[in-house]
């Protein structure tokens, strides 16, 4: 944003996006370092990469359908981080909003519109149940929540393994499920459509209201604002009168919840059914989406269709150069690394401003949506 006035131009931008953008510039430099060691041309590669994504509305239809559940796990993520917790559950708790929305789906018979919101609220329910847990031994017995979302995953990855097979076998294989039915079901014809035939589905539209509410619960509501400063300094919130331990488990809670909500796009719009012996990557992805997207609502959205794209460009990529589809994976994975060491960045440009000459040209820090 520009200031004009006697003292010249201010220029104000947000820190957050600041470090996204020089982490994402930094990213695909080691990309391109990478295309180079493999004898490929990385203006090629990165041509077709991101040609793979948005060439033509089929590919945009995938790329916002791969980015979708993404954007669950990033809020996910993004809300236990702005809380001042660490929740790496989200593989799980996604893993048991999707079982129990399959589960609804499979046995449930009603019009489409009721049964998806009975698969929505029972999503709800096991991502809030896989949360809870958690947040509950954190508060009462200060169990680091890293390992106990951690446990969590291993519990959904086992209870999907041992409840497909007995309850939901498919008819040619014990490994999988039955195919969910199109009434239970979140792609619809209409969208399919307009995106020739692509893979987008309604939890498109879903992750976007969910990302506005998420917003608008942290930065304009009483509750959002006890959870930062449960999140920030819990004796200080103590002193204030907030009841801390509560706040730990509502958190957690609505952190299981996000992902809960992602499983069920995952298994009733994405995929067609449920496969054991898979904890799905979207979940330890949205740490990724999380710290991209400086931990803000509207930065995970963005972010998880930058990271939607990557995924959905990399397999054409491959198609059309020799560079393996790993390189998309590790420019994600250098983009990660140094979106997560942000306070080198904060440092660089506190440094950079204060050797600015007067106040003709400062980047102040703003507070991230």
């Amino acid at each position: 944003m520009k200031r004009l006035g006697s003292r010249g131009i201010s220029l104000s931008i947000p820190r957050g996006l600041t470090v996204s953008l020089i982490a994402i510039l930094l990213g695909l430099v080691g990309g391109a370092v990478f295309m180079l060691a493999t004898g490929s041309n990385p203006f090629t590669g990165y041509l077709f990469l991101f040609r793979g994504g948005l060439m033509n509305i089929e590919r945009i239809g995938n790329t916002l359908a791969t980015a979708t559940p993404l954007v669950f796990t990033g809020l996910s993520v993004a809300f236990a981080f702005r809380t001042g917790l660490f929740n790496i559950g989200a593989s799980g708790q996604l893993l048991v909003g999707g079982l129990c929305a399959t589960a609804v789906g499979l046995t449930v018979v009603l019009p489409k519109p009721l049964l998806l919101l009975l698969m929505l609220g029972a999503a709800i329910m096991g991502g809030a149940i896989w949360g809870f847990i958690p947040g509950l031994l954190k508060a009462l017995f200060n169990v680091h929540e890293v390992v106990a979302t951690i446990m969590m995953n291993w519990l959904a990855y086992w209870l999907v393994y041992y409840t497909i097979p007995a309850y939901f076998k498919g008819d040619f294989m014990e490994t999988e499920s039955r195919r969910i039915p199109e009434a239970a079901s979140l792609r619809v014809p209409w969208l399919s459509e307009v995106f020739d035939g692509s893979f987008i589905n309604f939890g498109i539209f879903i992750a976007i209201a969910v990302a506005i509410i998420v917003w608008i619960i942290l930065m304009k509501t009483v509750l959002g604002y006890e959870l930062k400063a449960a999140g920030y300094n819990r004796y200080a919130a103590e002193y204030g009168g907030m009841k801390v331990n509560r706040n730990i488990v509502l958190s957690m809670t609505i952190a299981g919840i996000l992902a809960g909500i992602g499983g069920m796009t995952v298994y009733a719009g994405y995929s067609v059914n449920m496969q054991i012996g898979v904890l799905p990557s979207q979940g330890f992805d949205g740490i990724a989406v999380a710290l991209l997207g400086a931990n803000s609502p509207i930065g995970a959205l963005f972010s998880a269709l930058f990271f939607g794209l990557l995924h959905s460009g990399k397999g054409y990529m491959n198609a059309m150069t020799q560079i393996p589809p790993q390189i998309g994976d590790t420019i994600i994975a250098i983009i990660l690394y140094f979106a997560a060491t942000s306070v080198l960045f904060n440092r660089v440009i506190d440094s950079i401003r204060r050797k600015l000459p007067g106040r003709g040209a400062s980047i102040s820090q703003v507070e991230e949506n």
